[in-house]
């Protein structure tokens, strides 16, 4: 659950510093946001979501 959390916080943070230095509208962000519910009620929501649990796992994995 917290991986969720931090992955929201950061994808807002990134939309927000798109909307805000690339000229990224806010129509534009709110048709991803949409686009990201379909994905998560389409039946390519659990793909998505190991792919995005294994790529967190593989960063957390990186030793400095």
């Amino acid at each position: 659950m917290a991986l969720s959390i931090s992955a929201v916080v950061l994808l807002a943070i990134i939309v927000f510093l798109l909307i805000k230095k690339s000229g990224l509208k806010a129509v534009h962000a709110f048709v991803c946001m949409l686009l990201g519910f379909y994905l998560a009620s389409s039946s390519v929501a659990p793909t998505i979501k190991s792919l995005t649990t294994n790529v967190a796992g593989m960063l957390g994995g990186i030793k400095f």
